[in-house]
Formats: C-alpha cells, sequence, structure tokens
C-alpha cells in the first residue's frame, strides 16, 4: 500500500472521522464503521485533506482534467482544497460547483467559479462513496453550461459495498455514466492497516471488531 495511503487512514482515525463501533447507516444497514467527513474542522486537517487527494488525483488520473467540481455542500470545501494542493506541485486548475438554488439576480447561474467550455474535461471530487444521487443531479447542470466531458469521479473512501445490484456503488456509477471512478483507499486497504494497529495507546481495530467488520464484508461487500 502507499505511504499515502496509509498516511491518510491514519489521519482519519486522528481526526475522528473514521470510528468502529456500531452505526446505523443512510440505508439502514447495521455497519461497525463508519465514516463521518463532517468532523474535518479545521484549516489544518483541510489542508492535508487536499493532499491526499491530490496524490490520489495524480496516480488515477495524471493531469487528464481542466476542472474540478465539487457537489454542494460537501463538495465545495474538497475542490477548494484539492485545487490548491495540485496547483502547490506545479497543476493550477479550475475548480467550481453548484449552487443548490440558481441565482436569478447578478451574474446569475447555478454554477460558481470556473467556466466551462465545450470539451473542458471536469473531474469529480465527493468525500464517501456515491450512490450516483449527485451525479444525476448535477451533470445535468454542467452540460446545461457547455458540451463537458467527465473525466471520472474520485471520493475519499470507497466501502465496496453493493448498491442497487451486485456492483458496489462506485462500480454502478462507472458503468451507467462510462467514467473511471476512484477512491484515495478502499474500505478494504483500511481494514487491513488498522488491524492491530495501536494509536495513542489503544488499539484501534482489535480483532473482535475486525472479525465483526469481515462479516459486514461478507454479507453485504461487492466487487468493483
Amino acid at each position: 500500500m502507499e505511504p499515502y495511503k496509509q498516511q491518510f487512514i491514519e489521519f482519519m482515525v486522528e481526526a475522528g472521522v473514521l470510528t468502529f463501533g456500531e452505526f446505523i447507516t443512510k440505508s439502514g444497514r447495521k455497519t461497525p464503521y463508519f465514516i463521518n467527513t463532517g468532523r474535518y474542522s479545521t484549516g489544518g486537517q483541510l489542508a492535508r485533506l487536499g493532499d491526499f487527494y491530490a496524490s490520489a488525483i495524480e496516480q488515477a488520473v495524471g493531469r487528464d482534467f481542466d476542472v474540478l467540481f465539487g457537489p454542494a455542500y460537501k463538495g465545495i470545501p474538497l475542490v477548494v482544497t484539492a485545487s490548491i494542493a495540485l496547483e502547490r506541485r506545479g497543476h493550477d486548475v479550475g475548480f467550481c460547483f453548484n449552487r443548490k438554488e440558481a441565482k436569478d439576480h447578478g451574474e446569475g447561474g447555478a454554477l460558481v467559479g470556473a467556466s466551462l467550455s465545450n470539451g473542458t474535461r471536469v473531474l469529480i471530487v465527493e468525500d464517501v462513496t456515491t450512490a450516483g444521487t449527485s451525479i444525476r443531479e448535477t451533470l445535468p447542470l454542467l452540460r446545461a453550461a457547455a458540451a463537458v466531458e467527465l473525466a471520472g469521479l474520485v471520493v475519499s473512501v470507497d466501502r465496496q459495498e453493493r448498491g442497487t445490484g451486485d456492483r458496489s456503488a462506485l462500480a454502478e456509477v462507472q458503468h451507467e455514466f462510462g467514467i473511471p471512478t476512484f477512491a484515495i483507499v478502499t474500505i478494504d486497504e483500511v481494514l487491513e492497516h488498522l488491524r492491530g494497529r495501536e494509536f495513542r495507546g489503544q488499539v484501534v481495530l482489535d480483532e473482535a471488531r475486525y472479525a465483526a467488520a469481515l462479516e459486514y464484508r461478507a454479507r453485504y461487500g461487492a466487487l468493483r
């Protein structure tokens, strides 16, 4: 596993974003691990988060895109910090995001940030594995602005769970929209790295929690 992936996993634990226990997902599944990206709350954390996104983007798509797009609301700080991180690495790209409600005065419109034109390659940045809802909502907005091309979708963690069918949610998006989808880390990488590892004097993922995670993966897991 690449060092930046290991560092990101530990960063999520330290930030309290990744926790283990008993939780209920939005879909109603009882899960032994939970990822709450709303717990990122400082400038320092956002700066590091952007750098992790930049590493994943560079590894997966290189520089084959023009604009980062962040679906409102959680995607907004993500595209800002990722674009800053990429600029520091010598790749200065635009970013844009959508308003929840189109503005009918001033410059108007539903999009804010970099202008889109025909052929602009747009890379969508989100937080955790998506079911494709935000893409279905925002793709018409992007294509209303111009005949853009989708360069892909990147999320922070791929939970590798079945979506509406046998595929994972990310794989469903890839199949439906014909775009590459990838994550900074997968849940399998998280479990592999944290098993038995001690943080601040405590083992975050002990054998009992690891077994519960494997049981959950066996029940709901999906291959790409």
